[in-house]
């Protein structure tokens, strides 16, 4: 129950941010097509692994995202127990679902990934569990 409720307040700041940074603060961000989709991803770490995740993701992840087509929204890390110091949550956008998944395969293939993982990882897994949801904008969101 705690995890839904930080989950949609999460949801709800990356939605006003992503609206605010993209747009005026009150302009509707508009898509290229209506078929963009979101992604909120959170990954759960080991106990003092968050770090180094996070360091992945500053030094390499974020670039090789757009490399590959996605559109990097945000990412946060939670303030409040339990998932503070654990947890990285992050929205990713594709013009559309088929997109994403086309995304994802070539990431997942992709020879600097694979190297990259595999050093963040040479002291052990930085990523126990990962959820993910793909989401779309309501008509009255200040993003679409």
């Amino acid at each position: 129950m705690i995890f839904r409720l930080i989950s949609s307040v999460l949801f709800t700041s990356a939605v006003f941010f992503a609206g605010y940074w993209f747009g005026s603060g009150n302009t509707p961000v508009h898509a290229q097509t209506s078929s963009r989709v979101f992604e909120l991803r959170t990954y759960h770490t080991p106990e003092g692994k968050l770090d180094n995740l996070l360091a992945r993701f500053r030094d390499h992840t974020v670039d090789l995202f757009k490399k590959h087509g996605m559109t990097n929204i945000g990412y946060w890390v939670p303030t409040d127990e339990p998932l503070k110091g654990k947890t990285l949550i992050y929205m990713l956008a594709y013009p559309s679902r088929d997109a994403a998944k086309a995304s994802w395969a070539a990431f997942r293939s992709d020879p600097e990934w694979k190297r990259v993982s595999a050093a963040s990882e040479a002291n052990g897994k930085i990523v126990e569990k990962v959820d993910s949801v793909f989401i779309e904008p309501t008509d009255f969101s200040m993003i679409k």
